[in-house]
């Protein structure tokens, strides 16, 4: 058992903001997308 993931167990994960959920953090989005090059663009 993965006690986690038990906030997302009710009332799903999306548009909730808890630190917990840190997949939803988006900070690093641009510097991915320019490592990737433009073939991911």
């Amino acid at each position: 058992l993965r006690p986690i993931y038990r906030k997302t167990a009710t009332y799903g994960h999306f548009g909730r903001e808890e630190p917990e959920f840190t997949w939803e953090k988006t900070d690093k989005a641009d510097d991915l997308l320019r490592e990737a090059g433009p073939a991911a663009a």
